[in-house]
């Protein structure tokens, strides 16, 4: 019983038979218990060395890649009031397509006639500016004929002052003749005088002297005038060279102020017509606001503003349209810590809300319901929540995405990152660490690209 003695009679007692053998005995399930929990133990340490592919995952919506083939909102582009509607939820317009009419409501444009008033504005504007334009060039041809009136009155002004100085040269000739006249009349006198006295002759000839010499006198007085006169008139044709010059300056300068007057009031009047003709084509332009139109190909989705006769301000949001055939595109938001493993190019794998899917994060083979991506645009500044907005569009290698998800629908993403064993992935999550960079990745930070507009 006690395996003491090396003559063993287990194979003479039948052990089933005793009660007290049978308590203290083994059972079999136990064994089975240790078996399988020995099974169990080698398979999970079996499966710790089993490969995992780290993956950075975040939360996000279906949207689209480009601006424009985004859900957008229709604004008022001026001020009015709701006269008709031609569109309903959910119809498909084209591009141009009529949306809604408006009719105006500010005062300033109620007239119907308001356009070709102000055509009519634009046009007196434009008669005053010729008359205005042709007021200035009789002036510039005042100036011109009053400057060449000048040059010949200066030339003829000039001809008399230069024939007065000629005049006075012979006035001073013959005053010096008369002057020599004058001597010689008054030494005969004085001769005939003494001769007279002393009786050599007679008183006759004595008088004829006397005469000789009060005409001399006479015409040396008379000459000394016109000598004085020439004078004067030299005097008095300088007098007028410069009074010409003066007046015609007088004049000249008037017709050059009124010509810069006329001149200073067609470019105002020209000022007022290039107001006048902004407010034309102004108006011009808000006629064709009062039809809104569809900006692109798409679905009506929401009327904001839906009554007949409601008054709406400039920039009201009137309704919402889903642009047609968007290229897909999903932003998930990921943390600040996971921002440097992702990368352009970087594959992902995408779950949709409301599409049945077996997500096993670390073996993307094995999932199902799940679609390729790729990473196309990593912002670089955050955008909600301290969060990092992820753009991503479809996988060309892989299966489409599903037609039947809608913009706005959630999505769950995760991007696929270095292999490594289950073990480490466990080390790490307890450990809080981030995921391993790959190092190979299509595309790069190193610099953003350029858009063709932009070069």
């Amino acid at each position: 019983m006690l395996d003491i003695s090396p003559h063993s009679i287990d194979k003479q007692v039948d052990k089933t038979k005793l009660h007290s053998i049978r308590l203290v005995s083994t059972p079999r399930t136990g064994k089975l218990i240790t078996y399988w929990l020995l099974g169990i133990l080698l398979l999970l340490i079996a499966i710790l060395f089993v490969p995992w592919q780290q993956n950075v995952n975040g939360k996000g919506d279906l949207t689209a890649l480009s601006p424009e083939d985004r859900p957008q909102t229709i604004q008022s582009p001026i001020a009015g009031r709701i006269d008709r509607w031609f569109v309903q939820e959910g119809q498909y317009v084209n591009k141009g397509d009529t949306i809604l009419v408006l009719t105006e409501i500010k005062e300033k444009f109620l007239d119907p006639d308001l356009i070709p008033r102000l055509r009519d504005q634009v046009n007196a504007k434009e008669g005053v500016i010729i008359s205005t334009i042709e007021k200035a060039n009789s002036l510039n041809a005042q100036i011109e004929a009053l400057r060449s009136s000048l040059i010949l009155k200066l030339q003829q002004a000039t001809n008399k002052v230069y024939q007065s100085k000629l005049k006075i040269k012979s006035d001073s000739i013959d005053l010096r003749a008369e002057i020599v006249n004058y001597a010689i009349a008054d030494t005969q006198l004085i001769l005939g005088k003494n001769l007279y006295n002393k009786g050599l002759i007679s008183l006759i000839e004595f008088q004829k002297r006397q005469e000789k010499y009060q005409s001399a006198a006479a015409k040396l007085i008379s000459q000394e005038n016109k000598y004085l006169d020439s004078k004067n008139l030299l005097l008095n044709a300088q007098i007028e060279l410069n009074s010409i010059r003066a007046d015609y300056q007088e004049k000249v300068s008037k017709a050059d102020s009124d010509r810069n007057a006329t001149l200073a009031y067609v470019a105002e009047t020209e000022g007022d017509l290039a107001k006048l003709e902004n407010e034309y084509s102004s108006m011009i332009v808000r006629n064709t606001f009062y039809t809104v139109r569809a900006p692109q190909d798409g679905i009506i989705v929401k009327a904001v503003r839906v009554g007949l006769g409601e008054n709406i301000k400039e920039g009201e949001p009137l309704i919402s349209i889903m642009p047609s055939n968007p290229k897909l595109a999903v932003e998930f938001f990921v943390k600040p810590m996971d921002t440097p493993l992702l990368q352009k190019g970087q594959k992902v794998r995408v779950q949709f809300d409301g599409w049945p899917a077996i997500v096993f994060a670390g073996w993307p083979d094995v999932s199902v319901g799940t679609f390729g991506g790729l990473i196309q645009v990593v912002d670089f500044v955050e955008s909600t929540n301290g969060l990092f907005r992820v753009l991503v569009v479809p996988d060309p290698e892989d299966d489409p995405w599903p037609t039947q998800v809608r913009m706005g629908s959630g999505a769950y993403g995760w991007a696929m990152l270095e292999n490594v064993p289950i073990w480490f992935e466990i080390w790490r999550q307890l450990n809080g660490f981030p995921p391993n960079l790959m190092k190979e990745v299509e595309g790069n930070y190193s610099k953003p690209e350029k858009s063709k507009e932009s070069e």
